[in-house]
């Protein structure tokens, strides 16, 4: 009986600890946007990428200052795995600029759908993951709900196309390979972050003033920069160290392909909010019916894949003991910091 009750009242500590991942995730993510909403269509600062390097750069000196005080302890992460990941998460971010610059909304969006089954072809080809009917039909449900809300028009091109290819691709790789190094590694979420944060701060603070000019044709010197700009640059890169941070709590929690359903939700808040704070986003019928759709997905997706058979590895039970182990030694710690 004791152990009966210690084994649900873990249970229950890492449903709490799940949950307020999740709710950290999605305040920081949807705050972000509309942060840099309201900073590049109010005051003008187009140069994405850019502000993308000073988010990481902001990073860095968090965990600099959280390893001077003690909470993030040395660790090892092989320089060859440190590169790929920089390249797949630069790549990431590049190519999504480059995809909404390229491309129709419309196929920018659907392109973004399309990460979902990427991300589920990677776990079932690498990690040996098998998903139950009921999870597949779940994922159909919320990618549908979700083009239902966001999907307009829909026109490509050869190079939208490539661009999108590549976006999506490398998108799902990086968030794949931030579960993969934690697992691996037994690395922390400040850990990973105290070693990929410093290289992509440094890697795109370099390329980045030459990607902004090519996507823009504007120099960052001809933007004047006012006391409002100044303070919502400095919220973004503030907000984005918690978004920056909830990302990798949440990856090494829930997996790639969870993290990208249940990531549907911002696309949901993010409508709401830019009905209530800019108001040209109006709410119409297709986009509600679309939001219901979406969320009756994620919660079939969420009971279907912790069901017995739902979402399992084809492995032996010594691997997936000794995956567990590493999971949970990690959660820990993130959970204690």
């Amino acid at each position: 009986m004791p152990s009966t009750s210690k084994a649900t009242s873990k249970a229950d500590k890492k449903a709490t600890v799940d949950a307020a991942a999740w709710v950290f995730n999605v305040v920081t993510s949807v705050g972000i946007i509309i942060v840099n909403k309201a900073l590049m269509a109010t005051y003008g600062f187009s140069f994405a990428t850019t502000l993308t390097g000073l988010h990481f750069a902001t990073t860095t000196l968090m965990t600099a200052v959280l390893r001077w005080l003690g909470y993030i302890q040395p660790s090892h992460l092989p320089y060859s795995e440190l590169l790929k990941f920089v390249f797949f998460a630069n790549f990431s971010i590049v190519g999504m600029n480059v995809s909404l610059m390229w491309n129709s909304v419309g196929f920018y969006q659907i392109a973004k759908l399309t990460m979902i089954p990427v991300s589920c072809l990677l776990e079932v080809v690498f990690d040996k993951i098998r998903y139950s009917r009921d999870t597949k039909l779940s994922i159909l449900v919320v990618l549908l709900g979700v083009a239902v809300c966001t999907v307009t028009d829909v026109s490509v091109n050869g190079k939208g196309f490539i661009a999108a290819f590549i976006a999506v691709w490398s998108t799902s790789l990086q968030q794949y390979y931030v579960h993969y190094l934690q697992r691996k590694y037994s690395l922390t979420s400040f850990n990973l972050l105290g070693h990929t944060a410093p290289a992509q701060a440094a890697s795109l603070l370099l390329i980045g003033p030459f990607l902004d000019y090519l996507l823009t044709n504007k120099k960052k010197d001809a933007h004047t920069f006012h006391t409002p700009s100044l303070v919502f640059m400095i919220l973004s890169c503030t907000i984005a160290v918690g978004t920056n941070l909830s990302q990798f709590i949440c990856i090494g929690r829930f997996t790639a392909v969870s993290f990208q359903v249940l990531g549907h939700m911002k696309t949901i808040l993010v409508l709401i909010l830019g009905f209530l704070f800019f108001g040209k986003e109006g709410l119409n019928i297709q986009v509600v019916i679309g939001m219901v759709i979406a969320v009756i997905g994620m919660i079939w997706y969420g009971n279907a894949s912790s069901k017995p058979g739902g979402k399992e590895r084809r492995s032996s039970r010594s691997s997936q003991q000794k995956h567990a182990g590493s999971s949970l030694e990690s959660s820990d710690v993130d959970e204690k910091v």
